[in-house]
C-alpha cells in the first residue's frame, strides 16, 4: 500500500528554518518523482517544489526559490523539504505527494496527510 507521512511542521518565527520529511511505504522514492504544496487558509493549494528521481532534477515555486531545497534520502526512502528565511506568507499546511513516474510531467497520484507550518512575525 502506498503511503506518504509528512512531519517536521511547527510553530517558527520569521527568519526562522524548519524541514519537513515526505516518509514513503509501500514504493521506492528512487523510482518517482515526488513533489511538496501547500494550502494556506483561504487559499488553493499552490506547488512549492518537485524532485525527478532519474535525473533529480527539481523545480520550485518563485516565491520560495533561494530559500527551499528539495532532497532526497533512498536509504530512508524520505524526501525532505529545508525551508529557510521563513516568512509568515509561507504559513500554510505542507503535503506532500507521489507522482505516476520517475517525471513530473506524469502527473500526481497519491497524497499524503499535510503537516502545519506556522511563521510568526
Amino acid at each position: 500500500e502506498v503511503q506518504l507521512q509528512a512531519s517536521g511542521g511547527g510553530l517558527v518565527q520569521a527568519g526562522g528554518s524548519l524541514r519537513l520529511s515526505c516518509a514513503a511505504s509501500g514504493f521506492s522514492v528512487d523510482n518517482y518523482a515526488i513533489g511538496w504544496f501547500r494550502q494556506a487558509p483561504g487559499k488553493e493549494r499552490e506547488g512549492v517544489s518537485c524532485i525527478n528521481s532519474f535525473d533529480r532534477s527539481t523545480s520550485y515555486a518563485d516565491s520560495v526559490k533561494g530559500r527551499f531545497t528539495i532532497s532526497t534520502d533512498n536509504a530512508e526512502n524520505t524526501v525532505y523539504l529545508q525551508m529557510t528565511s521563513l516568512k509568515p506568507e509561507d504559513t500554510a499546511v505542507y503535503y506532500c505527494t507521489k507522482y505516476r513516474n520517475n517525471d513530473w510531467a506524469s502527473g500526481m497520484d497519491y497524497w499524503g496527510k499535510g503537516t502545519l507550518v506556522t511563521v510568526s512575525s
